[in-house]
């Protein structure tokens, strides 16, 4: 029965061309590429867990190294509901989207004292892997020094989902909807009319601004307004400001304009020539997100 040490007669096979094999149900062993599973940090470990970081990896019968990202619930998800008990797991789905992280996130979630938040992590295997599904899987650090004294055992957790395909990377990956959220900060340098302003530092010259054409973005003063494509051949753009410009940041830009303009020894400075950022009251905020496995690198608004 299951569990018991048995010898098993193969006629004409030479044993030494087997080292260790696995004799299982048919369909109960699949070999895998690369994994997802929940984590959780051992207590003993003292070091981080950084993503793209290479652990050790013992899973089933087997220890391959193998390189992991961490990401967990977005930010605005990490807290539990009012009737879901704080200590209950939140299962996995290729539905929803998680948050990239550098590393493995330590302390305590609201509700549930001495809990890390929800975590995973995906694991891409230096090579291919059998093992059964919800296998208990455990990343090391064994290359640590033996008389260090340091727990070289670093998080555990359980494989949820096993990628067979070897191109996986170019064929799966992109349902996994892990994604970074991302800044840029620029200034606005005049005003062309009541719901048009052009903008500047926000893009390099070489940026391809067509990419962000479309893409909402907010003023310091409170507008939003939309990118709608670029003006001139130094990377400066165009923004429609679609409830128009109220009339304190119409002043301000206005009197900011004269400033600059009487402080030029040949009156107001030309179009190409770009001011000086500290004298500019008015920032522009572009915020998106973008997926980490997108092939297309799209950038994504709510």
């Amino acid at each position: 029965m299951q569990g018991d040490r048995v010898g098993v007669c193969v006629t004409q096979f030479d044993p030494k061309l087997l080292e260790r094999g696995l004799v299982c149900t048919p369909g109960s062993l699949r070999t895998i590429f690369a994994a997802i599973i929940s984590t959780r940090k051992i207590g003993y470990f003292k070091g981080s867990l950084a993503t793209r970081a290479k652990f050790h990896i013992t899973v089933g019968h087997e220890t391959v190294m193998a390189k992991v990202t961490f990401f967990g619930l977005p930010p605005t998800d990490t807290k539990p509901s009012p009737s879901e008990p704080s200590s209950l797991e939140t299962p996995f789905t290729f539905d929803r989207e998680y948050f990239y992280q550098d590393e493995y996130v330590t302390g305590q979630r609201e509700g549930a004292s001495g809990l890390d938040p929800d975590q995973w992590a995906l694991l891409e295997f230096e090579r291919p892997v059998t093992c059964p599904a919800l296998c208990l899987v455990i990343g090391s650090k064994l290359d640590t020094d033996l008389h260090a004294n340091a727990c070289r055992l670093a998080f555990q957790g359980r494989l949820l989902h096993g990628f067979e395909d070897k191109s996986y990377s170019e064929t799966a990956l992109a349902q996994l909807r892990i994604y970074k959220t991302k800044h840029k900060e620029g200034q606005v340098e005049r005003v062309t009319d009541d719901y048009s302003v052009i903008g500047r530092s926000l893009f390099k010259k070489e940026t391809n601004l067509q990419l962000f054409v479309g893409l909402k973005v907010t003023l310091s003063t409170g507008e939003s307004g939309v990118i709608e494509g670029g003006f001139g051949q130094s990377g400066k753009f165009k923004i429609h400001i679609q409830e128009g410009l109220r009339p304190e940041t119409k002043q301000l830009l206005s009197s900011t304009s004269k400033k600059k303009g009487k402080s030029g020894s040949k009156g107001v400075p030309t179009s190409e020539e770009e001011p000086k950022a500290e004298s500019q009251p008015v920032s522009i905020h572009l915020h998106f997100k973008r997926y980490v496995f997108d092939p297309h690198k799209k950038m994504v608004q709510s």
